[in-house]
């Protein structure tokens, strides 16, 4: 191999890891926008779904540096395979959410179910009080569509780019 064969193997797998860290940031950036400035509370199946990127994004920034830094390139593409694996894991919540709320199959028996919980103590009509009247929604209702594909859907989709990109990455040799 050479000498500019073998440096621009690991800018390549920066450059792939580079840009899944910011897929990953940018789609769960995305989820949380529209939770806290567009008022869409999510449900038990929305936070579960958030979980994979919660955890790529620092796996995807220590790729990053393993690539840069002139780790072993087995490490690097180990990195990227995490990656793929944890979007495996983010495309099979998502397409389990999505079926739930086409009704393909029923969701978990918690999610949005209303809780009746003993007064608090004391209560003075302040936030403690009020946490309780808040019931999250429910997982077999979609909040929004756009395109025809709930928020769950968009996970599918994304979750199926990210993940080919970090294996595709991961098979790559140096």
């Amino acid at each position: 191999m050479s000498t500019i064969a073998e440096a621009q193997a690991p800018r390549s797998h920066a450059r792939i890891a580079f840009l899944l860290m910011l897929g990953m940031a940018a789609v769960v950036g995305t989820a949380l926008g529209f939770q806290y400035i567009g008022g869409y509370l999510p449900c038990k199946l929305c936070y579960e779904q958030r979980i994979p990127y919660y955890i790529g994004v620092p796996v995807m920034a220590v790729a990053v540096l393993s690539s840069l830094l002139h780790w072993p390139a087995w490490m690097t593409r180990l990195l990227l395979l995490v990656g793929g694996l944890l979007m495996a894991w983010g495309l099979y919540m998502g397409v389990y959410h999505a079926g739930v709320e086409w009704g393909w199959w029923p969701g978990p028996t918690d999610c949005g179910v209303a809780v009746d919980l003993p007064p608090a103590s004391g209560g003075s009509g302040g936030v403690l009080d009020e946490i309780d009247k808040i019931v999250p929604p429910s997982c077999d209702k979609a909040a929004l569509r756009i395109l025809g594909l709930s928020f769950a859907g968009w996970n599918v989709l994304a979750s199926l780019v990210l993940g080919t990109a970090a294996f595709l990455g991961a098979a790559r040799k140096d």
